[in-house]
């Protein structure tokens, strides 16, 4: 399942994979500092995430507990897909040389890189 998340959205669902289940009370108090949002935000944001089908909720005793309903890995592969596709016209490649031109990739991103490569059978030299 292909769900496109805009910038506020990967904040709700980061407090959600980092802790769930929650509620909007909690969802509110933990997202406050960083986004200002009140809690009919939050309820707006959580009702747009259930129709796209990226968080589900249960009844609980006193209040929703909310879930997410996709997983975090799934959301960031559809994300890089997406962007490769719209930036780069999907090409790895040119991603990275553009990194490497621009200077943005550091001696800890090229060993990551490599021992990514390795693993996947690739070359690094």
């Amino acid at each position: 399942m292909k769900i496109n998340l805009s910038d506020s959205e990967w904040k709700l669902m980061n407090c959600l994979w980092s802790q769930s289940p929650r509620t909007i009370t909690e969802l509110t108090a933990a997202l406050k500092a960083a986004t200002g949002w009140s809690k009919n935000t939050v309820i707006t944001m959580l009702s747009r995430l259930e129709a796209k089908g990226a968080v589900r909720h249960e009844e609980g005793a006193r209040a929703k507990q909310y879930f997410p309903a996709i997983d975090r890995r799934d959301a960031a592969r559809a994300e890089t897909e997406s962007f490769l596709g719209k930036v780069y016209g999907g090409s790895l490649g040119l991603m990275m040389s553009a990194m490497v031109e621009s200077r943005q990739l550091t001696e800890s991103d090229i060993a990551e890189l490599s021992a990514i490569l390795e693993k996947a059978g690739g070359e690094t030299t």
